[in-house]
């Protein structure tokens, strides 16, 4: 296997870790252990448990950004808001880990600030304005409507992380105007 490859996969196992234990409850060991790999050579890869904790932050933006875009891919404009919103539904109930690490990243960042890290936040910031840009562009450039989509969506993960079942997650009974 590759260094990328092995990276890849580090990357896979801390997605799992960390949206199970969290930031602080998630050690390098299990990691390492889970992908096969000694604490050293993990550490050759990345240079410490924040890089590695960032990496599967930016893997889980990645992960919605294609998301999104595949579910606009070809869409009208007035069905993006939807198509991409259910597409979005479709990615948290079958893969709870992306849900999970979203809100270990949440907790991660607030942590680390209520601590004084600031700059602990920064690159998962970045990404987040990354993801709302694109969101933005696929909503032809409506700030307001962006600003609601991305609100929908703290909504929908608040409700599935809590246990509600799909029909309690409102997506499809929000009236045309008030979608997004």
């Amino acid at each position: 296997m590759s260094a990328e490859e092995r990276r890849e996969s580090v990357v896979r196992a801390a997605v799992a870790e960390f949206a199970r234990g969290g930031y602080h409850g998630t050690s390098t060991e299990a990691i390492a252990r889970r992908v096969g790999v000694s604490q050293p050579y993990l550490f050759r890869l990345f240079p410490g448990k924040q890089a590695i904790f960032l990496a599967a932050v930016d893997a889980c933006q990645e992960k919605i950004m294609r998301t999104f875009e595949e579910a606009a891919d070809g869409v009208s404009p007035e069905g993006v808001v939807k198509a991409m919103g259910l597409a979005y539904e479709r990615l948290i109930a079958r893969d709870k880990e992306t849900l999970l690490m979203l809100m270990q990243m949440c907790v991660a960042v607030a942590s680390a600030e209520a601590a004084g890290d600031t700059e602990f936040g920064r690159p998962i910031r970045a990404g987040w304005e990354r993801l709302t840009d694109r969101v933005r562009l696929a909503l032809g450039g409506d700030p307001e409507q962006t600003a609601r989509f991305m609100a929908h969506g703290t909504l929908i993960n608040s409700l599935v992380s809590l246990g509600f079942p799909p029909e309690h997650r409102v997506w499809d009974g929000l009236p045309p105007s008030r979608r997004g």
